[in-house]
């Protein structure tokens, strides 16, 4: 008995000692049903329960959190609670194993050079294949040359020098570049032989934080790792400069780079090599693509995203590095990132620091991103986030919390009173204009232009459909159904076309005055000539919005012809006019919203929704909505 009492006792005090330093939670008794769950046992909305894992204080620093989140992979409370025992027990050997200072071995040595050289290598590379050609350097010259002449800059010399700023930028890059990696080089022979490691101390405390490695700085070991690092950089910057000069045979002359492939190849040939994670980002974002649910141009914005924030990280980059700490600089680099900086000749092949830095400097700042486009970027971060800890690959969303707050509105759309309605049906696009090139539509002329530039505002002025909608429209899409004349507007595979969302995919009856102009008339000449648009001239993009540059174009052409009084006057003002007239003949939002595709309570799915055919309202119903908008100003022989 009295030994039996002093192993219970052993236990006891075993447990509290774990229990002071925040890892146990809980009583050092078995588990059973009837015992309260402990506090540090949570189970999450899909079942599976997880060990919440308190960091002690003294470790808070290494590890970068105060605790950590291990599923249990279990959705029984009783296994979970066993399960709970095993996973404190192998953390608190953790925290004991963390507390101790270890030597690095060779392996360590071998494995940081390696990576160390690997990477710049890639990085190397990429700015390679990312320099301006000859021909890109000058077809911006000539594009300046061309500006200044149309802006008439050739008599100020100091305009023209001005012009010129980004032309000399771009093809001063390689060689901008070229220098400062000459002066690196230098200054890491000169700093190795003197051991002063400041150079390369932050990249080491990269490499160290990532493997959870603690090393005293100053140490005898943190010298040898850095001064390892510089001699592979040394090597990698040599190679670059050789192949610079088209020697692409060049090897490393240090054998310390060579012995730490050798080490690497082994260990990888085990399965024990430690050079990051198993699975890199963009691999993982391939499975969350196949998963996701939702339209291919918005699963490749999200990609495009994720991509940006993964370049960002660095080369070779894993889910470990996804930290709260990388989102928040990433956050802070978006909000001064300029507008389209990939198809900007001289952000080419810079990191998105130096890209920030280098527009910062210009005379002419190019425009940064839209507070909307941030919140995008990061919100597409954060689905995949959230998936990756759904998947077990993060124990914690790091996006959660650092998302801008939604602005408001600063541009709403205005409709269109009956005046500017007048001005604008009665301009040349929609009589006679001098040609039927955009640049002179608002000119008065002989040339009656009658392809999708004037059928789509007249579409959206009767029916408030958006101007993709209609220009991605079959002559299959136009049919008579119960004797009345509809457009079906649908997502179709194969074809291209595309709704914004689910609400979108309606049947919209033709109003009568559309009919009377010569849409349908249209329509027949288009299916006669066997063509499968009923606007052939417009292209489906496979991604991207539909009839994009109308869409622009037609925003030029109001301000043109003195429709467009301030930012609010938009293409979209069509829709927003032929809403509101359907509020003038006293229609509800909600049966407005199934004409013009918005959401509303009955876009919900309910279990009368999955029977019978018809949507809502009947074709009757809609197409008495459609005919009660009337514009009195536009009641005239059509043109």
């Amino acid at each position: 008995m009295r030994e039996l009492s002093v192993c219970r006792v052993r236990t006891l005090l075993h447990r509290k000692a774990l229990a002071l330093e925040g890892v146990l939670q809980f009583p050092a008794t078995v588990v059973t049903s009837s015992v309260p769950r402990p506090t540090n046992l949570h189970r999450r909305p899909s079942g599976i329960y997880y060990a919440r894992i308190h960091i002690p204080t003294d470790l808070v620093q290494v590890i970068g959190k105060k605790d950590k989140w291990v599923s249990l992979r279990t959705n029984d409370p009783e296994e979970a609670k066993r399960r709970l025992i095993a996973v404190q027990d192998e953390w608190a050997t953790t925290f004991e194993d963390l507390r101790r200072e270890r030597e690095l071995t060779e392996t360590d040595f071998a494995v940081a050079v390696h990576e160390h050289f690997s990477t710049k290598v890639m990085e190397g590379d990429r700015e390679r294949a990312a320099r301006p050609t000859p021909d890109e350097v000058m077809a911006a010259f000539d594009a300046a040359v061309e500006k200044g002449r149309k802006e008439r800059l050739g008599a100020n010399a100091f305009d023209m020098i001005n012009i010129m700023t980004d032309v000399e930028i771009l093809a001063g890059k390689s060689r901008w570049a070229a220098d400062r990696r000459t002066r690196r080089l230098a200054r890491l022979r000169h700093d190795l032989g003197l051991g002063d490691t400041r150079l390369i101390e932050p990249e080491v405390d990269a490499f160290l934080s990532g493997k959870h490695v603690r090393i005293v700085r100053g140490s005898l070991q943190y010298r040898e790792l850095c001064q390892r690092l510089m001699r592979a950089e040394i090597q990698q910057l040599e190679i670059y400069a050789q192949r610079d000069r088209g020697d692409f045979g060049a090897k490393p002359t240090d054998d310390i780079i060579e012995a730490a492939a050798e080490v690497v190849e082994r260990l990888s040939a085990a399965g024990t090599a430690q050079l990051g994670p198993a699975r890199g980002i963009m691999d993982l974002f391939s499975n969350y693509e196949r998963e996701r649910v939702a339209r291919p141009e918005s699963t490749l914005q999200a990609k495009r995203d994720v991509q940006h924030f993964v370049d960002f990280l660095g080369a070779g980059a894993g889910p470990t590095k996804m930290t709260r700490a990388a989102v928040r600089d990433w956050k802070e680099v978006l909000m001064d990132y300029p507008v389209r900086a990939s198809d900007t000749n001289i952000f080419r092949g810079l990191a998105a620091r130096e890209i920030v830095a280098l527009n910062k400097t210009l005379k002419e700042p190019k425009p940064t991103l839209a507070h909307q486009t941030i919140r995008r970027a990061m919100g597409s971060l954060n689905g995949f986030c959230t998936w990756l800890v759904n998947n077990d690959y993060l124990e914690s969303n790091p996006v959660a919390g650092l998302i801008p707050e939604k602005a408001p509105p600063t541009n709403k759309r205005s409709s269109l009173d009956h005046e500017a309605l007048a001005l604008l049906f009665q301009s040349p696009l929609f009589t006679t204009a001098r040609s039927d090139q955009w640049r002179h539509l608002h000119e008065v002329g002989n040339i009656a232009v009658r392809d999708h530039r004037y059928w789509i505002p007249w579409i959206m002025l009767y029916s408030g459909a958006r101007p993709g909608e209609i220009a991605q429209l079959y002559v299959d899409d136009i049919r008579l159904e119960r004797n009345i004349w509809v457009m079906q507007i649908v997502d179709e595979e194969g074809t291209g076309k595309r709704v914004k969302r689910g609400s979108s995919r309606r049947v919209v009856p033709i109003h009568s005055r559309l009919i009377a102009m010569g849409f349908l008339v249209h329509v027949e000449r288009q299916r006669a000539a066997g063509k499968a648009q009923v606007f052939p001239e417009v292209e489906i993009p496979k991604e991207g919005q539909i009839a994009a540059q109308f869409s622009r174009e037609f925003n030029r052409y109001l301000a043109n012809v003195g429709v467009k009084k301030d930012r609010r006057i938009v293409a979209y003002s069509l829709r927003h006019t032929f809403i509101d007239e359907a509020r003038k003949a006293e229609h509800l939002d909600d049966a407005i919203a199934i004409i013009v595709g918005h959401e509303t309570g009955n876009s919900k799915k309910t279990m009368t929704s999955g029977y019978g055919a018809e949507q809502h309202g009947t074709l009757e119903w809609r197409q008495r909505l459609v005919e009660s908008v009337r514009y009195p100003s536009l009641e005239r022989p059509p043109a």
